[in-house]
């Protein structure tokens, strides 16, 4: 017989019964593993018994509290169960456990000492469990509070874990008959990078209130994204997190509300306020879910950006305890043993994962396949990568063992795998970020050299061939190869294209913090006025240049990467940091997408480039170009003031028509002597980007050039086909 550590009576009404006679819950000690809630029994087709595991190295004791809602939404305990221990894992199991969709749960941590000590041990918190597949916060709306959430000021707002595993959201979802995931190759691949929340929050995106900025919002937005070319949707954050964080105290941030994303509080659990009509956590998942498959049919890969590397509990001066920190905060972050503040800061949001400690890497590990396996998602972008590479006081480790675990995963290691190769402590790893010849990397000297060049600062050629190349400076070495390297010039934590040809400067006024926040590097120009203008010679000069970054993104070999918006010009008003604005400047604009001619003109372009690249074998290689491929048509690579380069690259070998490729980021027109075509084939324009819609993108390149002299127009490029 089991050893009974606790009892309650059922569940009736949402409330606990004193005297229904409906039976009692009960619980003996259970096992250590798996972690987290996971079904232990079943009666008749329902869940009957529940087990629960967490870890704790330090703790001296853990209890389990069990809750249910009351009327108002806000969980209230209606008993506590002492766990038992084996080793660093406390358990307990939950026998014929009542209404398991009407309770919610978290536990309870006693340790040594208080908040003087290493642990900040606090045995008045109820705290989320790291394995809890859903979370319960209350909020039903994005962004609104909620009486059921009990926020408290300087602490916050209570997050609790939620174990339905009878629920078609949590087990039984129907993936459908012929069913598969599009398995696009790294060499066609085509990100598009994108926030649920600001996706389709906006009213012009036509949508019923409710699937406004939701998961159910991107999926009937998909005809746009199929239309667009892409291949794969790269989601700024969707893990549980909390969008009124700023909110907890008075500060200079307390107008923000959390857009993007970058705050997590679990590593499982979808966001829940990103499902329809304040549907809660289940909900969330199922239509999780549902987008995830309805990409899938229409081609379109899913990568999460995932933030292992920070929490949302701050560091030591934030009294912020919710999970990790509260449970065990020396194993799950890394600490100064020496400094009464000992959580160390990599990631400049107050505290740092401490990702290469066993527990750890095994919980993140146990996220990433969660997510693979339960969601079907085809791949991740690792927020702020190097700090995963750091040992637990710090320091770089070469072979960091999670980044090993990840890379000969059998089930991690077949997805797409991207760093952001740096962290907030100066470790900067682009081209060097340890990758076992699976990871791909955001390639940051891409953006800033393409910038550079195109906008017209001399001395960049030399550095924007090896670009467009696919940086074979940096990937060209065992077995990597060009689309390791994503290549972008835009990403949501910058300006937008719109606003990197309109603004010398951020302005970031806002955001609170006087404008100290966000990059100072953005190798921008306005192109003659701050901001918007009523010049026509101006803003036609934008537009091109627009254009030329687009086209330089998709000549270059290598994986591109494209920011939600900028097909039809988004502006923030040259805020490069719109992290916490959650108003209309911020969101996707479908009114200018569809209603605006220069916006439906650009999106032409922008789109039909995006389809050319993925038409054409010549870009987007799987091996990096040699000499039979590719002719630089250029003989002094030591001209400081030059600004003009051209290339082509050659077809006839592969089948394929040859392409010579132009840019002129210089001032004045450049009378430009085209190679000779082959013998019995002519020039023919694709792209002109001084043209106007339609001239501007010609697919099938009707137009024949005449002559052997092109004049490519100040600040502009030219894609010639040869056939």
């Amino acid at each position: 017989m089991p050893r009974h550590l606790g009892r309650t009576r059922a569940v009736s009404d949402g409330r606990l019964s004193t005297d229904s006679g409906e039976g009692t819950a009960w619980a003996s000690e259970g096992e250590p593993r798996p972690l987290g809630p996971s079904p232990a029994g079943r009666s008749g087709g329902v869940t009957t018994a529940v087990n629960f595991a967490v870890v704790s190295e330090n703790a001296r004791a853990m209890r389990l509290c069990l809750a249910v809602a009351t009327s108002s939404g806000r969980p209230e305990v209606i008993q506590e169960f002492p766990m038992h221990r084996t080793r660093n894992t406390f358990h307990v199991r939950l026998h014929d456990v009542p209404h398991p969709s009407r309770l919610v749960y978290g536990v309870r941590v006693e340790g040594s000492g208080g908040w003087e000590t290493t642990h900040r041990w606090d045995s008045d918190r109820i705290l989320l469990d790291p394995y809890a597949p859903l979370v319960y916060l209350g909020r039903k709306e994005f962004g609104v509070r909620d009486e059921a959430e009990g926020f408290e000021p300087e602490t916050g707002s209570s997050f609790w874990g939620t174990f339905d595993f009878d629920d078609a959201a949590l087990t039984d979802f129907d993936w459908g008959e012929g069913y598969r995931k599009p398995g696009t190759e790294w060499k066609d691949t085509v990100i598009y990078e994108m926030s649920v929340r600001l996706f389709t929050s906006d009213e012009s995106s036509g949508l019923p209130a409710g699937s406004r900025g939701t998961f159910e919002g991107v999926r009937r937005k998909i005809p746009h994204l199929k239309d667009l070319g892409v291949t794969c949707v790269e989601l700024l954050p969707i893990f549980e997190y909390d969008e009124l964080e700023f909110q907890r105290s008075p500060n200079p941030r307390d107008h923000m509300v959390n857009v993007w994303g970058y705050s997590h509080i679990n590593f499982f659990a979808p966001m829940s306020r990103f499902g329809s009509g304040g549907g809660g956590p289940a909900k969330a998942a199922l239509e999780f879910k549902e987008l995830v498959k309805d990409l899938h049919a229409n081609g379109i890969e899913v990568v999460l950006d995932v933030v292992y590397n920070h929490t949302a509990e701050g560091g030591d001066t934030n009294p912020y305890l919710l999970s990790f920190r509260g449970i065990d905060c020396s194993t799950y972050y890394m600490q100064d043993p020496e400094s009464y503040e000992r959580i160390l800061n990599y990631s400049g949001c107050g505290n740092t994962v401490n990702a290469n400690n066993p527990v750890v890497s095994d919980l993140i590990l146990d996220s990433l396949r969660h997510w693979v396996e339960e969601y079907h998602v085809d791949g991740f972008r690792f927020d702020l990568a190097s700090a995963l590479c750091r040992n637990p006081r710090g320091k770089p480790l070469q072979n960091p063992p999670l980044i090993g675990a990840i890379s000969k995963d059998p089930v991690l290691s077949k997805v797409k795998l991207i760093s952001e190769p740096w962290d907030c402590g100066g470790l900067y790893q682009v081209g060097s970020f340890p990758n076992w010849d699976v990871w791909a990397e955001w390639n940051g000297k891409y953006r800033d050299d393409v910038r550079r060049f195109i906008k017209g600062d001399p001395g960049m050629k030399t550095a924007f061939a090896t670009r467009l190349a696919g940086s074979a400076d940096l990937y060209n070495y065992n077995n990597r190869k060009p689309f390791h390297s994503v290549n972008f010039v835009i990403a949501h934590d910058g300006f937008t294209m719109n606003d990197l040809v309109s603004y010398n400067s951020k302005h970031n006024e806002d955001n609170g913090e006087e404008s100290r926040d966000g990059s100072n590097d953005n190798f921008s120009w306005n192109c003659g006025a701050e901001g918007d203008t009523s010049s026509d010679q101006i803003n036609q000069l934008r537009v091109r240049q627009r254009k030329n970054f687009h086209m330089a993104l998709m000549v270059s070999q290598g994986t591109p990467m494209v920011l939600m918006g900028d097909e039809y010009g988004r502006s923030t008003l040259g805020n490069n940091n719109t992290y916490g604005l959650d108003r209309r400047m911020n969101y996707f604009r479908w009114d200018q997408l569809e209603g605006e001619e220069a916006s439906r003109n650009f999106l032409r372009f922008y789109a039909g480039l995006i389809h050319y690249r993925r038409s054409s074998p010549l870009l987007g290689r799987s091996e990096f170009l040699r000499s039979r491929d590719i002719t630089w048509h250029e003989s002094n690579w030591g001209n400081e003031e030059s600004c003009f380069l051209s290339f082509t690259l050659h077809g006839g070998h592969l089948g394929a028509r040859s392409i010579y490729v132009a840019f002129n980021a210089h001032g004045y027109w450049v009378e430009n002597a085209l190679p000779k075509p082959a013998s019995g084939k002519r020039w023919h324009r694709v792209v002109d980007t001084n043209l106007a819609s339609p001239k501007d993108f010609d697919a099938e390149g009707v137009r024949a050039i005449e002559g052997s002299v092109y004049r490519v127009a100040p600040y502009s490029c030219l894609l010639l086909e040869e056939k």
